[in-house]
């Protein structure tokens, strides 16, 4: 399988032949680090494992689902409580990122990221945590002339737009997923990331910072830069989810897709967002 540029994915340990020891107790024992290479378990873990159902393409739709019903229940209450008292709006965005982080953290180098109950609170963490980053877009960054329904509208369906539309892409095989484009999404993340710290880091000595976010010219274009790094992101995971079942992963594997897919759409829909707001300033 090739090297996803997504956390959950990347650490995806695997037994001989496949992921039959994904969520074992020799999965739990293995000391990869963050983002490093797949592990290859002996044969005698592998035949310690739990045996399993093999995973199926409706247990990923299943539970993916489900993972999105939750967070966005949570971003509705989120979103409606900070409409009621705009004073809590910090304490859901920076609560929520900061609970969703420790929790990808603890799924990636615990191992559980085929844990529901780490996978489920997750989604609850950035239900809270978007629900409350909308509201903000929609009634503060924009002009007060914007519908906050419209803008919020606007950025699920283009979320949603890309994913199907890389799901299209990737079923049909317009563009294949190869190490080298791997690498190269991987490198353009790194490298989005290195200006987005750069740009907050130039922010405390200068207005606008290096005029990343600052929603001109060449804010919007990096944030198009973004939203493709995220849309090529999608490739990468389908191809992940596709050799896992390939391979006979076990059915709880599920939750590690339904995972590491609602960490890109989370990424992909904040972007949008803030795109959306650019477009709506005064």
């Amino acid at each position: 399988m090739r090297t996803s540029s997504n956390p959950v994915f990347k650490n995806l340990p695997k037994g001989p032949g496949g992921y039959a020891t994904f969520g074992s107790g020799a999965a739990g024992a293995s000391n990869a680090a963050f983002r490093q290479g797949q592990q290859q378990y002996g044969a005698d873990q592998y035949q310690t494992a739990t045996p399993s159902r093999a995973m199926t393409v409706d247990d990923v739709v299943t539970k993916t689902g489900t993972t999105l019903v939750v967070l966005t229940i949570a971003a509705a209450l989120s979103y409606f409580m900070t409409s009621a008292n705009p004073g809590i709006a910090p304490l859901f965005v920076f609560g929520g990122m900061i609970v969703g982080l420790v929790l990808v953290l603890v799924a990636v180098f615990g191992k559980k990221m085929d844990n529901p109950g780490i996978v489920l609170s997750y989604a609850v963490a950035q239900g809270l945590f978007l629900g409350g980053l909308s509201w903000l877009f929609a009634n503060v960054m924009v002009s007060p002339t914007t519908s906050a329904g419209a803008l919020i509208g606007q950025a699920v369906l283009g979320t949603f737009g890309v994913f199907f539309g890389m799901l299209f892409v990737y079923k049909t095989g317009a563009i294949r997923v190869t190490p080298r484009m791997t690498r190269m999404v991987v490198a353009g993340i790194f490298g989005a990331l290195v200006l987005m710290i750069g740009n907050l880091v130039a922010g405390f000595f200068m207005d606008g910072g290096l005029g990343l976010r600052d929603g001109g010219p060449l804010a919007i274009i990096f944030s198009l830069f973004v939203i493709g790094l995220a849309a090529f992101s999608f490739l990468i995971d389908f191809d992940a989810a596709d050799e896992m079942i390939r391979q006979g992963a076990p059915e709880k594997s599920a939750w590690a897709v339904a995972f590491g897919l609602t960490i890109t759409l989370v990424w992909l829909y904040i972007e949008i967002l803030r795109l959306l707001s650019y477009f709506n300033q005064d």
